[in-house]
């Protein structure tokens, strides 16, 4: 039986690129949807924020000179371009997959409207939210603490490239040992960094958990939901 009844799953853009050094790789594509697949099945309402690193970040625009707003626009639109490929792929899987964006692009995908994403999530599709925030300056990490908090997630879960908040990196510290559970409060004066400041404190001051794991590791979303000791989770 399921540990959570709605949920908000954050993917990274990176996640869709499998190993190929940018863009979206159709394998690892269907991969994620087959584990988001898995989780629907138990019946758990799911929202998903995705991000566009595979595409084009920010931040990196603005390392190379780029206006800083100008670059995180461009950083939305990708996340656009990837919420749709995730919706399509998992029409193709049979899911009902329903994208809304915090920008307005109507011919392509609907507005981010909060009562029609929770009535979709209550009539068992899912819905993935595009374009972050809406506003530059922020991250998509952001955007999930937003969106979970707003359609009343009871738990963040971050999917990464690893499988769980570590002590130190572990592929430079071969010492370095996974957290189990950790409270925001240690997470913080141990300085790591579970998601950034801004999202962090929002889920801490909204009482909203966060579990971190590696999407790569197959049946690991399903187990986090399941409640079973899978990757980190941060906890009040």
């Amino acid at each position: 039986m399921a540990a959570y009844r709605r949920i908000l799953l954050k993917l990274s853009g990176e996640a869709l690129m499998g190993d190929d050094a940018y863009g979206i790789n159709t394998a690892m594509l269907s991969s994620i949807v087959g584990e988001i697949r898995a989780v629907a099945e138990l019946g758990v309402e799911i929202g998903v924020v995705i991000g566009g690193g595979n595409i084009f970040r920010g931040v990196a625009g603005t390392a190379s000179g780029m206006d800083r707003a100008t670059a995180d626009y461009m950083g939305m639109l990708a996340t656009v371009m990837n919420a749709m490929a995730l919706s399509d792929a998992m029409r193709q899987a049979g899911l009902n997959g329903r994208v809304q964006s915090a920008l307005n692009i109507e011919q392509v995908v609907e507005p981010y409207i909060r009562g029609k994403a929770i009535r979709y999530l209550e009539e068992g599709k899912i819905v993935i939210f595009a374009a972050g925030t809406g506003n530059p300056f922020f991250t998509t990490d952001t955007a999930a603490a937003l969106r979970g908090s707003e359609i009343g997630a009871e738990i963040v879960l971050k999917a990464t490239k690893v499988d769980g908040v570590y002590s130190a990196d572990p592929k430079k510290d071969p010492a370095a040992t996974r957290y189990h559970r950790i409270s925001f409060d240690e997470a913080i004066s141990r300085d790591l960094k579970v998601l950034d400041a801004t999202a962090f404190a929002l889920c801490r001051d909204q009482k909203l958990p966060i579990n971190v794991f590696s999407i790569f590791k197959a049946g690991a979303l399903k187990r986090v939901v399941l409640g079973e000791d899978e990757g980190t989770l941060v906890h009040v």
